[in-house]
C-alpha cells in the first residue's frame, strides 16, 4: 500500500479547489473548459481514472 504523503494531500486540496471553482456561477465557457481539463489531468496523475 502506498504511503500517504504531503504531495498527495496537496493534490487533493488543489482538486477540491478546482471543483469548487467549477461549481461557481458566472463562469464563461473558456473558464469552464480550462477548469475541467485541469481536473482531468490532476485526477489522472492521482490515478483516479
Amino acid at each position: 500500500m502506498k504511503q500517504y504523503s504531503c504531495t498527495d494531500y496537496r493534490q487533493e486540496m488543489i482538486l477540491l479547489s478546482l471543483k469548487r471553482r467549477l461549481a461557481e456561477a458566472g463562469l464563461n465557457e473558456d473558464e469552464r473548459r480550462h477548469l475541467e481539463e485541469q481536473i482531468r489531468k490532476l485526477e489522472a496523475e492521482m490515478g483516479m481514472h
